[in-house]
């Protein structure tokens, strides 16, 4: 059997709309813990408007955020896969459907850099990013709508031999360089090492990682702890009206590479707003929280 490019059309679609109008489970619940942790009644009441914007947005299908950024995909494609049909154009034609059938209507967030025009279609729109994995029968896609109060801070720059302080020095500095522009609580994603795209990619998948999952690398386990105090020491907290949680999850990966090392710092909202889904060879589709 073979994963039809109909198939790939309908469910790339439909998960750029649940990104838009579902709070992820787990990113509920965090926001929940960070409002019990507050102890100013501002940054608890903010909490409190976050969780009910999440319930009113899911139970009345409506968009939790005006600003449905871009849509961006990453996708992993099983060596066992086949396809009948197109698998690029079917998800550019997914997001053509869903703009125009998605109620409420969405805002034209797709801006021509060089025109400033912007519309629902553009060069290299959707941005999708492939991957292979051994051994396995389906395609995992994930979907995380970029917007521009996460997009227009993050960052990368390149070392030459740093130390690990130099590395959460640098990370540090780029969200408080970003202050509450992102939207917090935020989820930082870094990606340290390999070449410059290598890094961009690590921080961004960083960013989609469900939250409770361990570092594997106990170095990178003790930093993302260092960083995350470090980050709610500052002061911002909820949507920079002032509290102890300015960041719910700092989420590092690495890779080998030169003597220079790209460290790369990516961003996600208080929404957290990302959908995964597998779509196997026998046409079955799994939706993953």
């Amino acid at each position: 059997m073979a994963i039809s490019s109909e198939l790939i059309r309908s469910v790339t679609s439909s998960m750029y709309e649940w990104s838009l109008k579902k709070v992820p489970d787990d990113t509920q619940l965090e926001l929940a813990r960070a409002s019990e942790r507050e102890r100013t009644e501002v940054a608890k009441n903010t909490f409190r408007i976050m969780l009910q914007s999440a319930d009113a947005a899911e139970r009345e299908d409506h968009l939790v955020c005006s600003d449905v950024g871009v849509p961006t995909y990453s996708i992993k494609v099983g060596t066992q896969v086949s396809f009948s049909g197109s698998v690029r154009q079917a998800i550019v034609d997914g997001f053509a459907d869903l703009a125009a059938r998605i109620d409420p209507p969405i805002l034209q967030m797709v801006t021509n850099p060089l025109t400033l025009q912007r519309s629902y279609v553009g060069k290299n729109m959707p941005i999708v990013s492939f991957d292979m994995v051994d051994d396995v029968d389906y395609i995992e896609i994930i979907c995380a709508p970029k917007a521009l109060g996460t997009g227009r801070w993050e960052s990368i720059e390149t070392f030459v031999y740093p130390s690990l302080a130099v590395i959460e020095r640098y990370v540090l500095d780029s969200v408080l360089k970003a202050g509450s522009q992102p939207c917090p609580p935020i989820v930082v994603g870094v990606g340290i090492g390999g070449t410059f795209d290598t890094a961009a990619r690590m921080a961004k998948e960083s960013v989609l990682r469900p939250f409770g999952h361990q570092n594997p690398e106990p170095i990178l386990a003790d930093m993302e702890q260092r960083l995350l105090k470090a980050i709610n020491a500052t002061g911002f907290g909820p949507m920079g009206t002032g509290g102890d949680t300015t960041a719910m999850a700092v989420h590092i990966d690495y890779s080998s590479g030169h003597g220079f090392t790209p460290v790369a710092v990516a961003f996600n909202c208080w929404i957290n707003r990302r959908t995964r889904a597998r779509i196997y060879n026998d046409g079955r589709v799994v939706r993953i929280e």
